[in-house]
């Protein structure tokens, strides 16, 4: 008869690793033996396709040349497009109205360029207090290019617990004299999951344009931002996405505004067939394709196309139900064997409200990161005192989960991280 406790056990996080339908992808990523990788929110591993990819657009360059522009495999003339259309199943959205260009805060920039046009009556952007910094100097450098003043044109709407964000508070906040709102899809601390359909539906029936930033829910859960109206988003790709260390951006625009002129205008935001004629007077593209500015950087975009085809065979649906299924079960752990440690869980418990990974509090939590690494279990710390703990669906296992638990319990019962200076390092 098997213990009250085994769900909690070793034994019972090989049987879900045994029956795991996503578990032959772990081999397809360069896991370290021995080490727990739970830092997949911030940087991707590194897949063997993504790999392979990434050399192939070098054989590229190596045989062709400049005619690799035109010619091989995947032309990068068309390289952004191409990938854009990879891209989209994975925000439920339509090839033309994805591109990959750019990083999130350039995205920003454009969309914010492309969308916000203040009036007399409406000359507000709408965020939120808890989202990641570089979205909020995005905003004010706008602003203050229109010659309107951050402090009175930017609206953040405040947190009621210092963690969470109420959809009810933000929809409050959507008065007559808001333009635009930009909102993160997950928030980057706690893990909480904004209701973006709900979001959207009371922007529109206000008159708002609504745009996301999805650092931290692609590639992890699945969007309908096509369906749900969504106006635009912007996102990285080396999260869960994996395409590598300042991985190129993405961007989205729902088809409705496909055919608006760039706010940020450049080369690349021309028609393909009219690029070349060298005109100085732009022509620009009626699909997402508008919204680059530059020319894409290949190498950096080549480990996406490897990337991309582990999405396609795996299912996003399945990698958000094993994620749910693991993150439940990490925070069972956490629960059971780190009681009384003064830890505190602040990621929604909800599935339906919850991101891709755990966020603990603790008052030593820097030292502690640093006695998880020195112990082989890669966390994320985030000032001043938040521990985040992502099992990534395509490489963490269940027994890799219960062994970060193990370990981090370690580290408390014996006070290791007592020899732990409680400040974190430059890069956290």
């Amino acid at each position: 008869m098997k213990s009250e406790n085994y769900r909690l056990s070793e034994e019972y996080a090989k049987e879900l690793d045994s029956s795991d339908p996503l578990k032959k992808f772990k081999q397809e990523f360069y896991v370290k033996s021995g080490q727990y990788y739970m830092d997949g929110n911030s940087l991707g591993l590194l897949s063997k396709r993504a790999e392979t990819s990434l050399m192939k657009a070098m054989d590229t360059w190596r045989d062709y040349g400049i005619d690799g522009w035109t010619q091989g495999e995947h032309p990068w003339f068309y390289l952004s497009e191409s990938l854009g259309e990879k891209s989209a199943p994975l925000i439920g959205a339509k090839k033309e109205e994805v591109i990959v260009t750019g990083s999130i805060t350039t995205n920003i920039h454009q969309m914010v360029s492309t969308f916000f046009k203040p009036s007399k009556s409406r000359n507000k952007i709408l965020a939120d207090e808890l989202t990641f910094p570089s979205d909020i100097y995005a905003l004010k450098s706008q602003l203050t290019l229109k010659g309107l003043s951050p402090e009175e044109h930017l609206i953040q709407v405040q947190s009621r617990d210092g963690l969470t964000i109420d959809e009810q508070d933000i929809i409050g906040a959507m008065t007559d004299d808001i333009s635009l709102i930009l909102l993160p899809s997950v928030m980057y601390r706690s893990g909480q999951l904004l209701d973006m359909k709900l979001l959207t539906k009371e922007a529109h029936k206000r008159g708002i344009f609504i745009g996301f930033d999805l650092a931290h829910s692609i590639g992890a859960i699945p969007h309908s931002l096509h369906e749900w109206n969504v106006d635009f988003a912007v996102w990285c790709n080396y999260k869960y996405l994996n395409s590598g260390p300042g991985g190129v951006g993405g961007l989205y625009v729902h088809e409705s505004h496909l055919g608006k002129a760039p706010g940020l205008a450049g080369w690349f935001s021309s028609k393909k067939d009219k690029q070349f004629d060298m005109e100085h007077t732009l022509d620009h593209s009626h699909d997402a394709g508008a919204f680059q500015i530059g020319t894409p950087h290949v190498l950096s975009c080549a480990p996406l196309l490897g990337s991309l085809e582990l999405f396609e065979e795996a299912g996003i649906e399945n990698l958000r139900q094993k994620s749910l299924k693991q993150t439940r079960f990490m925070m069972e752990l956490i629960k059971y064997e780190l009681n009384g440690h003064d830890f505190e869980m602040v990621n929604p418990s909800n599935d339906s409200k919850r991101g891709g990974h755990i966020c603990l509090q603790h008052k030593e939590a820097a030292r502690i990161c640093k006695a998880l690494k020195d112990r082989h279990v890669i966390p994320d710390f985030r000032a001043p005192n938040m521990i985040r703990l992502a099992p990534i669906a395509f490489y963490s296992s269940y027994q890799d989960i219960w062994r970060t638990v193990q370990i981090l319990k370690e580290i408390m019962e014996q006070e290791v991280y007592l020899k732990y200076e409680n400040k974190r390092d430059v890069v956290a």
